[in-house]
């Protein structure tokens, strides 16, 4: 996959694959391309040249909704939620459900009794433990806020397809362990994620596989259980590459000055 931006290439020549079931960690420093690389995925904006399949198929979204649509779902790291309303209207902001009838086809009216069930039952199946629906997001910690907006992705993928991306942002030592359960439950559920992140504890901690960017495209694609993490950091910066299934030091420089020789 290419994107360019005038004369900057974002991605060049960037491949990706995520499998059934899994999380995987994408990597990178800044400038690497994961954003662009994310934003194709999910529709945000168009290649220039490459393809995406999707469940062997060849797809291509001119928006973010037509991705929403194929089931793919993401979780921003602003989160994207309307902090002055409940929770229930969060689940269901953009899809709202309408009274059956007249009162929904005519007159508009909102279905709020069987938005804050549904919303009760995905809240409850990812364990998300909340007193009341009906109370503002801005009311919750920032850890029961990622996790309305994780059940709102979920909810809408899993019945459109088997595709899921979460982007997780953790506030302190126990949201952090909050959030890492709450992504374990949602691959439980038979959804694929993916995870930006930089924080490399969490990475080997929860990550099935990890895709490493770095210039625009992906260098390696690793598991943790193959290589440390200073290893991982090496490959990141590109002080070692992978050869073989093995890391072998491509800097020597660079590698010398993170511990690595």
């Amino acid at each position: 996959m290419v994107k360019r931006y005038g004369h900057v290439t974002a991605l060049d020549g960037a491949d990706f694959d995520l499998l059934p079931g899994e999380v995987l960690a994408v990597i990178g420093d800044n400038g690497a391309g994961k954003t662009t690389l994310i934003k194709a995925l999910t529709g945000a904006i168009q290649p220039d040249s490459g393809e995406i399949l999707l469940d062997g198929k060849r797809v291509r979204f001119g928006d973010p909704l037509e991705a929403r649509r194929a089931g793919i779902e993401t979780v921003y790291q602003d989160l994207a939620i309307a902090a002055s309303l409940d929770i229930a209207t969060n689940m269901f902001l953009g899809r709202e459900l309408r009274k059956p009838g007249l009162l929904g086809k005519v007159f508009r009216m909102l279905d709020k009794h069987r938005m804050r069930a549904e919303s009760a039952e995905h809240m409850a199946a990812l364990k998300i433990g909340l007193r009341s629906l009906s109370v503002p997001v801005e009311s919750l910690s920032g850890g029961q806020r990622q996790g309305v907006a994780v059940a709102r992705a979920v909810a809408w993928a899993l019945p459109r397809g088997r595709h899921g991306r979460a982007h997780g942002r953790a506030r302190g030592v126990k949201e952090s362990g909050q959030v890492l359960d709450l992504i374990r439950r949602v691959r439980d559920r038979g959804l694929p994620v993916v995870l930006i992140s930089h924080n490399m504890p969490h990475v080997f901690e929860i990550a099935d596989r990890i895709h490493v960017q770095r210039l625009g495209r992906r260098v390696a694609q690793i598991k943790p259980g193959d290589h440390s993490m200073a290893e991982v950091v090496a490959i990141m910066t590109g002080a070692m590459d992978v050869a073989d299934g093995k890391a072998v030091i491509a800097d020597k420089g660079a590698a010398e000055a993170i511990g690595l020789s």
